[in-house]
């Protein structure tokens, strides 16, 4: 049996067979065989190079496909809506462009504001130089239409998807993060667990919310309604929600706030009440913003992870110049637990 009938157990070897027997990531496999000027050792270069002469590979274009220059640096375009309102887009970028410049690869950021019009010029104002993709960012997780300008590049959505869901996208996982917030209220002996979701209508609430219902059906703690209260992701709906849950006649012994602001609003709330944090209601946010630490007590909270978002957009993006598919299309990326002093600490946690 020949080495290339036996690697991988296929008549044809594949990019995962090359990067398996150099010990690389098929994002470098892709980077060396198209020619990339990307910081790698020649040690490097030379295995895969030496790795896919033995097995016999040989990358196949696609038509739309774009190799990265010898002559300059390949470029990537982050386009994103907003910028300055809140700090994802921000933090997606600086991942993205961190990962990216490990292989030699730089990328821009433009603001379009959501408007098609300013997305098509952005896109042909650089059609001439060597961009080989675009990322394409939201500052909330949303269902997005695309111009058709973009389908000429290569294209990874992060924070966002198509309504196909044909594109690659990468997105928090939220519903996840709902259940582990109430799953740690629940570890840490509380009963009467509230949630203060965000904005009715955003992909956001509506998966914190499912995660939230889920840990309680898990444990089997009914589900409340009335521990159910609306907000806006701002510190004046945790703040009067908090009052408005507290003046039930079974008030809860703690609150899942949807967002760090909403847990700033709670914290105020409960103490105007004279309630203590954890010792009377524990509270848990979302997003992990700069303030969370600075409260008192310092607030139990789950990573909002754009930084990683970025990053794993870039690898995406690389791996599909170098014609690999992405599957699945779609990834969730874990929002980790951050345990400070507003939940008190259970066994497992100790």
């Amino acid at each position: 049996m020949s080495q290339k009938k036996h690697y991988g157990g296929k008549n044809r070897p594949t990019m995962m067979d090359v990067a398996s027997m150099a010990g690389v990531s098929q994002a470098t496999v892709s980077l060396v065989l198209n020619g990339s000027p990307a910081k790698l050792t020649e040690s490097t270069r030379q295995r895969v190079i030496d790795s896919a002469n033995k097995l016999g590979y040989q990358l196949v274009r696609r038509e739309n496909q774009v190799a990265p220059s010898n002559k300059s640096r390949s470029v990537i375009i982050f386009i994103a809506d907003e910028i300055s309102t809140d700090p994802w887009m921000a933090l997606a970028f600086e991942g993205a462009h961190n990962k990216a410049l490990e292989y030699g690869i730089n990328v821009c950021l433009a603001v379009s504001h959501g408007n098609a019009n300013i997305e098509a010029s952005i896109v042909n104002q650089l059609a001439d130089s060597n961009v080989i993709g675009i990322i394409y960012g939201t500052i909330l997780t949303r269902l997005v239409e695309l111009p058709p300008i973009l389908s000429k590049k290569p294209t990874v959505l992060v924070n966002c998807y198509d309504s196909t869901r044909t594109l690659p996208s990468v997105l928090p996982g939220d519903l996840l993060g709902g259940r582990a917030a109430t799953e740690r209220l629940i570890q840490a002996g509380r009963k009467r667990i509230a949630i203060i979701n965000g904005q009715k209508g955003v992909d956001a609430s509506r998966d914190r919310l499912k995660g939230y219902r889920q840990a309680l059906s898990s444990n089997d703690i009914p589900f409340d309604p009335a521990l159910v209260r609306p907000g806006n992701w701002e510190p004046s709906t945790g703040y009067s929600m908090t009052h408005e849950l507290m003046a039930l006649d079974n008030p809860p012994d703690a609150i899942f706030c949807a967002n760090d602001l909403m847990a700033l609003g709670c914290f105020d709330a409960l103490r105007e009440l004279g309630k203590s944090i954890p010792d009377d209601v524990a509270v848990i946010g979302f997003d992990d913003r700069e303030i969370a630490q600075h409260t008192h007590p310092a607030l139990t909270t789950l990573i909002l992870p754009h930084y990683e978002m970025g990053e794993i957009s870039a690898e995406l993006l690389i791996d599909s110049v170098g014609g690999l598919l992405a599957t699945p299309n779609q990834i969730k990326v874990e929002c980790v637990m951050v345990e400070r002093d507003s939940v008190e600490k259970s066994e497992e946690n100790a």
